[in-house]
């Protein structure tokens, strides 16, 4: 991955963008700490669609059902509630 300092990544956006389309993601640092990442949009929605499951694997999934605490039939507390004058 190619690192580019924010002042030459403002600079030379086109650039700094041309090599994230060619050669796949760009380090941008401040101050030299690492800061961001430019990645093409493909790699982007690939990432955020294996970052989370879909509602329909949420819903197909045991794993998540059986997590849910239901309290007994009867057994909820409720709060109580005083008239306002």
């Amino acid at each position: 991955m190619h690192t580019w300092p924010v002042q030459d990544a403002k600079a030379r956006f086109s650039e700094f963008l041309d090599a994230c389309l060619a050669e796949g993601p760009q380090m941008v640092t401040r101050r030299g700490a690492e800061a961001a990442v430019l990645v093409p949009v493909q790699e982007w929605r690939r990432m955020q669609a294996a970052a989370r499951p879909s509602l329909k694997q949420l819903l197909l999934s045991d794993t998540f059902r059986t997590e849910l605490v239901v309290p007994a039939r009867g057994q909820a507390r409720r709060r109580n509630v005083e008239p306002q004058p």
